[in-house]
């Protein structure tokens, strides 16, 4: 029976509603279920004192003046999250009648709620029949012997925090999904037998070509008797057919019930079931029951694959064979509905979209999907990590004896009961990164309970920590460029570019499979077309303070540029960060944070796709694929600037973790910026085995007649993959001398203001470290977001950790990059530029003003900022330019070209300023002392 429709409804926000027996009552108000409250207009509107679910690290929207307009009662918006028209924490009562048949006397009665949020209790009429917490899967109660005739079902559903998963847990957070009130999916009322199936488990043995099927049967009519189970299998998704022989087993029933399990064959022609090859098995059981004079039948269709997941070394395997996992968070982030789909075909359009981008796998973050979100990944040939709900920090903590330590272990086993089946469920852990000071122990404890009890897939103890000898496998965060708290002593901010790092070292030290915790948290500038996609129960409301925070600082017209440029350096990250893991032996995997948008703790735009799953313009799934897929070529360059007297030397590897192996003889070629190839070979022929790393060979080629300064693209392709890096290639020696018509200084100091004032021109290089530069720039862009960091870092900075810029914008076409390659956005020769620079804050000077270099400021401040700026002063012309364009430049050779053609342009007559500012404009970009 299908409940699904019009419920009647009330909330209980002064919780008296158990106390008054509202079981009892008519409810006051009519809504539509399954859904949620909140989406259809019920509970209290958004203010300053809602008490959201979700630790808020930056608190200064509730002081700052800058947001003075936002607390406003008519005007309320938020910038740590999306926002939610209305909000409610706290017991919702939904309510209706059904008629139940004569012919349900004698039959089991079975109501089923797909997903409430959160706690659920039931009532038929005035019997309470019991109450279920939990978070991840369906919520089944037996109703009991129901008596013909009408019956009103009372459900109270409760949204406050039941257990202490933790606020930030993306089961219940607000940051993501929202602390939704209601019930999604299935709601039905289920006839069964009074003897039935209650559980079936299937545990694949892969080298016998076997299942063994374990099986729970539950009996109602209260004396012993004898069960007739049998077992037909068959495959439901593979272009050949495949019908195992059937089998039986007699079992003796006990009053209680009682427990049977069969080794079923499937034969030599048994298909297995991976990424590649998600052959699936439906295996049908037939249940003949007779308890006296009693029969009864039941019969039940589980779904299931032929695969086991194992440890082979320092990699994970899929039936023997090596997998390199490329994964993605899934934190419950869906705009439109604040809740997660139940339905086959959305699971299908995220697993497939992720597939364009080269992933084999998604971890969710601290929250378990629904069915759908199973059956789509096993019939697409996907991979899990799935969590037991938690991410207890933030008062939320494990192995002190509260009550988590206890509905952990509660969870697990409903999670594993519901889904264990499916094949795509290959990683479980607890949750997020635990806090407790037990947690090390705790955590020992459930990992080798959970390997002894269901050993179908691989355990460790938390996403993040702790690496702890009893996991199967650690998932942590070290492996990566940056870091937290890293500020600019990371990889990518400290360390010259490169593509020989890897993560050997980790691999050695830890001896078991590493799958890195959330790398990358790369951000991207806020996509503000975006806002009108919200149309559903989340706003963009962070993205309205944002746009204005631009607009007011009179760059509102820039705010494409700035998603496209800050976008490029996004995508730069994301590869290098990735390679990195590719190119390591012996490593397991990643997961990164994150292909699409994270949109709370403090609005999180690390992804190349916005929280729908939607391009934002700026990469294509071809272009991620070419370096995240299981067939990657990878090069490896001690440096990316080049001499034009040097041999370009670059190893090529590559990883692959295809089906099978596979040989193949690899092509090279050098680009020129306009796709013209100047320099071309083939690598010898190469026998590729699946499972790991090949070297290739190495190209060797010597750039003596190589057009300089230029950008050049190595192109690498193998028959099951291609990929390419950018180098530069600068002259052996270039003039730096500063022509006698320029004066060139590191101060406004009097001889500075008087060549102005007689017309010349003044080159000022002031010292970066003297300058007021509220926003520190680093090469990368920002990790993660700048309103959360903030209270994450060793050094607290009122920006949060740095860098605080997203890359540089620039006209590629101006002048003054005439003999400098470059493009509108950050490349990795920028780094040297970029490298100890600072940001010189603009925000003082005339609104027209616009640096011809421009770091991109977060979007929580949105300053104008520049690196590279030309003005009036005096009448004289200025340069101000604050990259160290002056030390070592034998050796600084992308800093050196940039100050030839830098000298260039203020020699040549395109040199002409337009805006006028005040000598004491300039020096207010230095700091006061």
């Amino acid at each position: 029976m299908d409940l699904s429709g019009s419920w009647s409804f009330q909330l209980d926000p002064a919780d008296i509603g158990l106390k008054e027996a509202w079981h009892r009552k008519i409810l006051a108000h009519q809504l539509e279920l399954p859904g949620s409250l909140q989406a259809q207009g019920f509970g209290d509107d958004v203010s300053v004192d809602t008490p959201w679910t979700g630790g808020i690290v930056d608190r200064s929207w509730f002081t700052e003046e800058r947001y003075a307009r936002y607390r406003e009662p008519d005007n309320i918006k938020v910038p740590f999250w999306l926002q939610p028209e209305k909000y409610y924490a706290g017991a919702a009562w939904y309510q209706r009648e059904f008629d139940a048949p004569d012919w349900w006397h004698g039959h089991r009665v079975t109501l089923v709620l797909e997903r409430p949020h959160w706690e659920t209790r039931v009532w038929l009429d005035d019997r309470e029949v019991g109450g279920n917490t939990s978070l991840a899967t369906p919520h089944v109660y037996d109703l009991g012997d129901v008596a013909p005739g009408r019956h009103r079902l009372t459900i109270r559903v409760d949204n406050r925090m039941i257990v202490e998963v933790g606020p930030n847990a993306h089961s219940v957070s607000d940051h993501t999904q929202t602390n939704w009130n209601g019930i999604i999916g299935r709601m039905e009322i289920v006839i069964g037998a009074p003897v039935w199936l209650d559980d079936v488990q299937i545990y694949p043995r892969v080298e016998q070509r076997a299942a063994l099927v374990k099986v729970r049967i539950s009996n109602a009519l209260g004396t012993s008797g004898t069960v007739h189970l049998t077992t037909q299998a068959h495959l439901v998704n593979a272009a050949t057919d495949h019908r195992p022989t059937p089998a039986a087993l007699e079992v003796a029933l006990h009053a209680g019930g009682t427990t049977a399990e069969m080794l079923y064959p499937l034969g030599d022609k048994a298909q297995l079931w991976d990424e590649f090859h998600p052959a699936l098995y439906a295996l049908d059981l037939q249940l003949h029951a007779t308890v006296g004079q009693v029969s009864s039948s039941d019969s039940r269709t589980v779904i299931s694959g032929l695969r086991e997941v194992t440890v082979a070394g320092t990699q994970i395997a899929i039936n023997g064979r090596p997998v390199f996992l490329r994964g993605t968070l899934e934190c419950c982030i869906f705009p439109l509905t604040g809740y997660p789909p139940t339905d086959v075909d959305s699971w299908k359009r995220i697993i497939r979209v992720c597939k364009a981008h080269g992933l084999n796998h998604i971890r969710f973050h601290s929250w378990c999907p629904p069915e759908a979100a199973f059956v789509a990944a096993d019939e697409l040939g996907f991979y899990y990590q799935v969590e037991c709900s938690s991410w207890a920090n933030q008062g939320a903590t494990i192995g002190d004896g509260r009550p988590l330590d206890a509905w952990l272990y509660e969870e697990g086993a409903r999670i594993t009961t519901a889904y264990g089946n499916h094949p795509s469920f290959i990683l479980m852990a607890y949750g997020n990164e635990p806090g407790g000071k037990h947690h090390p122990e705790y955590l020992a404890k459930w990992v080798t309970y959970w390997k002894e009890h269901d050993p179908r897939r691989l355990h460790t103890s938390g996403a993040g920590w702790p690496a702890i000898p009893e996991n199967d496998y650690h998932n942590i965060p070290g492996p990566r460029i940056q870091a937290w708290g890293a500020e600019l002593t990371s990889r990518i901010n400290a360390r010259p570019p490169e593509t020989h790092t890897d993560y050997r070292d980790w691999v050695a030290l830890m001896k078991k499979p590493i799958v890195s915790h959330e790398i990358g948290q790369w951000c991207v500038y806020p996509h503000f077309d975006e806002i009108a996609r919200y149309t559903g129960v989340l706003k963009a409301k962070n993205f309205e303070i944002f746009r204005d925070f631009l607009i007011a600082n009179h760059m509102g017209d820039q705010a494409r540029d700035f998603l496209m440029a800050s976008g490029k350096l996004q995508a730069l990250c994301y590869k290098e960060e990735i390679e990195s893991a590719l190119r390591t032996p012996g490593f397991a995997g990643f997961q990164l944070l994150d292909l699409h948008d994270f949109p709370g703790q403090g609005t999180a735009l690390v992804g190349v796709l916005d929280p729908f799953w939607e391009s934002k313009g700026y990469i294509t799934p071809e272009e991620f694929h070419r370096f995240c897929s299981d067939t990657v070529p990878l090069a490896r360059m001690a440096k990316r600037y080049w001499r034009n007297s040097e041999t370009f030397v670059a190893d090529i590897d590559v990883a692959h973790f295809g089906p099978a192996g596979y040989r193949d003889a690899a092509t090279w070629k050098l680009l020129d910026p306009w796709g013209d190839i100047v320099a071309a070979g083939v690598l010898p022929p190469m026998d590729v085995p699946t499972g790991g790393i090949t070297r290739l060979g190495t190209v060797a080629l010597p750039l003596a007649d190589l057009a300089v300064p230029r950008n050049y693209r190595l192109l690498v392709e193998t028959g099951a993959g291609k990929n390419d890096w950018d180098l530069w290639v600068f002259a052996d020696t270039v003039d730096t001398t500063t022509p006698g018509e320029i004066l060139e200084a590191d101060t406004l100091d009097e001889a500075s203001l008087a060549r102005l004032a007689a017309g010349g021109t003044v080159l000022l290089t002031p010292r970066p470290d003297l300058l007021n530069a509220p926003s520190t720039i680093g090469f990368s862009s920002i990790f993660w977001n700048t309103a959360w960091t903030k209270g994450f870092t060793d050094r607290p900075h009122p920006n949060g950790q740095a860098p605080h810029t997203l890359g540089i914008l620039c006209n590629p076409r101006h002048p003054v990059f005439a003999s400098f390659p470059t493009d509108y956005h950050s490349n990795w020769q920028w780094w040297e530029l970029i490298h100890g620079a600072a940001a010189m804050w603009l925000d003082h000077m005339p609104p027209a003003l616009r640096p011809l270099i421009q770091p991109i400021d977060t979007w929580f401040e949105a300053r104008r900022l520049g690196l590279l700026v030309e003005v009036r002063v005096n009448g004289g012309k200025l340069m101000i330019c604050s990259m160290d364009i002056s030390t070592d430049l034998d050796n600084r050779l992308v800093a050196r070209q940039f100050r030839r053609s830098l000298l260039d342009y203020l020699t040549g007559s395109a040199f002409d300023p337009q805006i006028g500012v005040l000598p004491e404009d300039i020096l207010a970009l230095w700091a006061q002392q």
